[in-house]
C-alpha cells in the first residue's frame, strides 16, 4: 500500500481545535475523505473518519491496524498540512 496522493483543506475557525479536513488516494485506487486534523495538547494529530452510533459514542468508519501505518497517513498528512501553511 502506497498513498498516491494527499488533499488537505484548511479550516479558518476561531476557537476551534480542528485545523483542517484531508483525503488520501491509496494505490491511486482507494479513497479515504473526511480525515480530520486536530490541534492537541501535545500537537498536531489526524482523527479518522467516524460515524456517531445509536449510543452516543463515535466509531471509526475506517482507521489503520497498526500504530506503523497510523504514522505514515499522519505523516503524510500534517507534511502536506505544514506545505499549504508556509504558502
Amino acid at each position: 500500500m502506497k498513498i498516491t496522493s494527499v488533499n488537505v483543506r484548511r479550516v479558518e475557525k476561531e476557537d476551534s481545535r480542528m485545523k483542517g479536513i484531508a483525503s488520501v488516494l491509496l494505490d491511486d485506487s482507494f479513497a479515504i475523505h473526511d480525515i480530520r486534523i486536530i490541534e492537541g495538547d501535545n500537537g498536531l494529530f489526524i482523527a479518522m473518519p467516524s460515524r456517531k452510533t445509536a449510543t452516543g459514542g463515535y466509531r471509526d468508519i475506517v482507521h489503520p491496524i497498526n500504530p506503523e501505518t497510523r504514522k505514515i497517513f499522519e505523516d503524510a498528512i500534517l507534511k502536506e498540512y505544514d506545505k499549504q501553511k508556509e504558502a
